[in-house]
């Protein structure tokens, strides 16, 4: 089995390694097998030639899935008051509800994605989506709260599941030139999900229901997502489906010679743990390119959901506003991102593509995919600062909503922009970079909240948000120095296979170039 991630990526293949992921499908024309099983340049079945609408409704239908995940991790927070009264909870434990759900993605991407290698990925989503809906009646009908925890981290755990393969499916229909743009469009459900949460939740809470509407909501919604898989997600694993024509051709033809690569791999119980679980982690405490964008990745994820704490503290408790104005709060998060992608599809995906037309025949080095960091890392950065020094109920609320717009636009470039950075530079090994990447950044998200009311408590929104502008200030040379020295580390590496790539061109070597 296999660790499987995909990001954007404009005009060039995610190349994954051979035993991890794209096996090789050889075409008619290149095999000497005659019974070796391949797709014809035209077939019908091969994913690629699919129609674009059939394409574009798949793309959407994943963005629904990953935008149901990430909604749920966050909508407790709406209605998390209700749960303390009826439940006589701490504070902390209340905010393990969304700890444990985030934590649950620390799992989930090393059981999904190469599940979804071995089996195909329709029958994983099938099971994994039915299950989490099961973990969400759960939820509705839980009497105490050791039951509310357990079944938040199973919940997390199957909700995890397109978290990576809904990104696989976009990798498995498009090809590398279009493959960016749907990838780009597809990237807001991740941002939009944990913002539109406490929205719901909150206007849940106002309406003066229990609490636990929220999660039959979040049942409804998880079950309408369960039957679009059954119904209009067909298998889209190249592998599997070559797998399926094999098997007809021998039916069809009653000759049982006929195969698919995939029927004659064959891998040891410890290749598969080895692949899974332990490469990654090899990987991430030997490459320095690696660990510092790990960290820079897994402390903005962290922020994100420390945010449903603090905004709290802020908009309810400073401004007065209830549970369901408060969630409204959110919402310029998730408007700032979508700013983000639509001036990435319309600015550095034809810079990129202009870049690569310059370079050809050579691939584009990856340090050129951070050029947009440059810009985000100080927005980021500074709209800590905004936030926190505007968060006093004597100044209008506009000012520290209006911040997490820029909070938002920043963390939709840094992600897209070290996403990219991270494949171009692992190339066949990329999947194992990310699953290390995905783990410790999910981890971050899980413990972020847990200190969050205390710090804001204890040192003021000003002060505690400034401690966080200030930790991000830190972090904003990284892309810099990767920029002007990402070429050298690259040569150096043990693992990136793209060390005779130049540096990327900059403003001052190339006119053409951000």
């Amino acid at each position: 089995m296999s660790t499987r991630s995909a990001s954007f990526d404009d005009n060039r293949t995610l190349q994954l390694e051979p035993q991890q992921s794209e096996r090789p499908l050889p075409t008619s024309d290149e095999k000497a097998d005659p019974y070796l099983v391949s797709f014809d340049p035209d077939d019908p079945a091969n994913p690629q030639n699919w129609s674009s609408a059939k394409k574009w409704f798949l793309t959407m239908a994943g963005g629904v899935l990953v935008l149901n995940a990430t909604f749920a991790s966050s909508a407790p927070a709406g209605v998390a008051e209700q749960m303390l009264v009826e439940f006589n909870l701490s504070r902390e434990v209340a905010t393990l509800m969304i700890s444990l759900f985030v934590a649950g993605y620390c799992v989930g991407p090393l059981l999904w994605g190469p599940l979804s290698e071995e089996f195909g990925r329709r029958p994983v989503f099938i099971v994994s989506f039915f299950v989490y809906t099961g973990f969400q009646v759960g939820m509705a009908l839980s009497k105490n709260t050791a039951s509310l925890l357990v079944f938040r981290f199973l919940g997390g755990v199957f909700a995890a599941c397109p978290l990576t393969n809904s990104g696989a499916i976009i990798s498995d229909i498009w090809d590398a030139k279009t493959r960016g743009k749907a990838m780009a469009i597809f990237t807001v459900a991740p941002f939009a999900g944990p913002a539109l949460g406490p929205t719901v939740a909150g206007y849940i809470s106002v309406a003066g229901v229990t609490w636990r509407w929220l999660f039959w909501v979040l049942t409804m919604f998880a079950g309408a997502c369960w039957i679009l898989i059954v119904v209009g997600i067909p298998e889209t694993y190249k592998p599997i489906l070559l797998v399926q024509k094999a098997k007809k051709m021998r039916k069809e033809t009653g000759d049982d010679n006929y195969y698919a690569p995939m029927e004659r791999e064959t891998k040891t119980v410890t290749q598969q743990i080895e692949n899974v679980l332990a490469r990654p982690f090899k990987i991430l405490v030997q490459e320095p390119m690696l660990i510092a964008s790990t960290a820079y990745m897994s402390f903005v994820y962290g922020c994100l959901y420390l945010l449903f704490e603090a905004y709290p503290i802020v908009f309810t408790q400073g401004h007065g506003f209830n549970a369901g104005a408060s969630g409204l709060m959110f919402l310029p998060i998730m408007l700032g991102g979508v700013t983000a992608v639509t001036l990435y599809l319309l600015i550095w995906n034809p810079l990129y593509e202009k870049e690569a037309a310059r370079v050809a025949p050579a691939p584009v080095a990856p340090e050129f995919r951070l050029h947009m960091t440059m810009y985000a890392a100080p927005l980021y950065a500074a709209s800590f600062f905004w936030f926190g020094w505007t968060s006093s109920p004597s100044i209008s609320f506009w000012a520290p909503m209006m911040a997490g717009y820029v909070m938002g636009f920043g963390i939709s470039w840094l992600f897209v922009g070290f996403f990219n950075y991270l494949i171009d530079t692992y190339l066949m090994i990329a999947a194992s970079a990310l699953a290390a990447n995905t783990v410790v950044r999910s981890l971050f998200g899980a413990v972020f909240p847990l200190f969050a009311t205390q710090m804001y408590e204890a040192l003021g929104a000003p002060w505690a948000s400034s401690l966080l502008g200030f930790l991000a200030l830190l972090m904003v040379p990284i892309p810099f120095v990767f920029i002007k020295w990402g070429h050298l580390l690259r040569e150096k590496s043990k693992f990136a296979p793209t060390k005779v790539l130049p540096p990327a061109q900059t403003k001052e070597s190339d006119s053409s170039s951000v």
